[in-house]
C-alpha cells in the first residue's frame, strides 16, 4: 500500500513513517522541514519538503496514495490563534481537497485528547466528552479539524481520528525536554500534592494505532478513537524513576497549584505586553496538566481496532533515557534499520 504521512519531519508522524517503512507501506513523506526526514528518506521513503498551507502542495504530496496518515499541524499552546486555525484547520482542509481531487481511499487523521481539557481532573475519558469551553487555541482548532474529518466521512470517504495521549519515547523533544530544561536550571518543582494520575503512551503504540486504522474493517470507521497505555501512572514518581535514570537529582520541593497557576497567569500577562510576545517560562496549561489527574478510556480502540499496547510505559520512559543519554542522536542511529519489503 502506498500512503502519504504528513508532518513527517515531527516526532510522531516521523516515528509512524519509519514504522510503516519497517512494515513494508511504500511511504511518502511530507514535511516543511526537509533535513529533518533525511533519516527517513535514507530508509527508502519518499520526501517532499513543502508547506500544506500550499494547496498545490497538498495535491502533489497525495498524488497516487491510496491512504494518507495525517500528523502535521501546530503543537504547543502559545501563539495568536490564527496560527493554529492555519495549521490544524485549513492544512487539514487542504489534505481534504486533495484527497478528494485524487481519489485516496482512506484519511488516519492525527487528532488530540487536549480536545477534552478544561483545566480539571478527569478520569476514564471517552470519545464523547466535550467541555464547556476549550482550554486553548490548539484544543479549539483541533476539535474543528475533527468536524472537517468527520464530515469528509459522511460524504464517502474513509475516516479515523486518533487521540494519543501524552506521547513519550526516543525523538521527542518537546513535553520531557521541556521538564528536563526547567529542571536543569533549577525552576522546576512537583505542582501541588503530586499524586496525579496521568497516561503516559509510548509512540510505538500511537504507530500500532495508526497502522491498524490504516487496516480497520468499514465497521470501525467514521468516530475517534482514545489511544493510551491503558494504565494510568502517578505522574511526578515517574519523573522521579526518568531524573534517576539520567542520573539527575530527584525533585522533593513541591508547590501549591493556586500559587503555580497564579505565577503562570502573571507570567503569560507580561509576556503578551512584550514584543512580539514571546512564550513565557510558565504556562496555566503546563501548571493545570502536571497538577491534574487525566487519563483516557480506551475501551473502543480495543473492541473495535483491537488495539493493544504492545510497549509498557515503562518501555517507552527506558527508550526516552536511552536516546537522551546518548546524547539525542538522530533517529536513524539510534533506531534499528528497516528490513525493506513492500506490500
Amino acid at each position: 500500500m502506498r500512503i502519504l504521512v504528513t508532518g513527517a519531519s515531527g516526532f510522531i508522524g516521523g516515528r509512524f513513517a519509519a514504522h510503516a517503512l519497517q512494515q513494508g507501506y511504500e511511504v511518502v513523506c511530507c514535511g516543511r522541514q526537509s533535513g529533518a526526514m533525511n533519516w527517513l528518506a535514507a530508509r527508502g521513503a519518499e520526501c517532499q519538503s513543502g508547506d500544506l498551507l500550499d494547496p498545490a502542495f497538498a495535491l502533489t504530496a497525495s498524488q497516487g496514495c491510496e491512504a494518507v496518515v495525517h500528523c502535521a499541524g501546530a503543537v504547543g499552546t502559545w501563539g495568536p490563534y490564527a496560527h493554529f486555525h492555519d495549521a490544524n484547520v485549513k492544512v487539514t482542509e487542504h489534505v481534504l481537497a486533495a484527497i478528494q481531487a485524487n481519489q485516496v481511499r482512506r484519511l488516519v487523521h492525527l487528532s488530540s485528547p487536549s480536545i477534552y481539557f478544561d483545566g480539571r481532573s478527569h478520569r476514564d475519558i471517552r470519545e464523547d466528552y466535550l467541555p464547556p469551553r476549550f482550554f486553548d487555541h490548539y484544543g479549539a482548532t483541533k476539535w474543528l479539524a475533527d468536524q472537517r474529518v468527520f464530515a469528509a466521512g459522511k460524504a464517502g470517504l474513509e475516516v479515523i481520528a486518533l487521540r494519543p495521549r501524552f506521547v513519550i519515547g526516543a525523538g521527542d523533544t518537546s513535553i520531557f525536554p521541556r521538564l528536563l530544561r526547567a529542571h536543569q536550571s533549577g525552576r522546576l518543582k512537583i505542582i501541588g500534592k503530586g499524586d496525579n494520575r496521568v497516561d503516559l503512551t509510548p509512540v510505538e503504540n500511537v504507530s500500532h494505532a495508526m497502522q491498524l486504522a490504516l487496516e480497520a474493517p468499514i465497521s470501525a470507521l467514521g468516530r475517534a478513537y482514545n489511544i493510551s497505555n491503558g494504565q494510568p501512572v502517578a505522574f511526578w514518581p515517574s519523573f522521579n524513576r526518568l531524573l534517576e535514570q539520567l542520573d539527575l537529582p530527584p525533585l522533593h520541593k513541591h508547590v501549591p497549584f493556586a500559587l503555580a497557576y497564579l505565577m503562570a497567569s502573571l507570567a503569560e500577562r507580561t509576556a503578551k505586553l512584550k514584543r512580539g510576545q514571546p512564550e513565557p517560562p510558565m504556562l496555566r496549561l503546563g501548571m493545570a496538566v502536571m497538577a491534574r489527574d487525566f487519563n483516557l478510556d480506551i475501551s473502543a480502540a480495543r473492541d473495535l481496532l483491537g488495539y493493544q499496547p504492545v510497549v509498557t510505559t515503562e518501555q517507552g520512559l527506558d527508550a526516552f533515557a536511552d536516546w537522551w543519554k546518548a546524547g539525542m542522536l538522530s533517529l536513524a542511529d539510534y533506531l534499528p534499520a528497516v528490513d525493506t519489503h513492500r506490500r
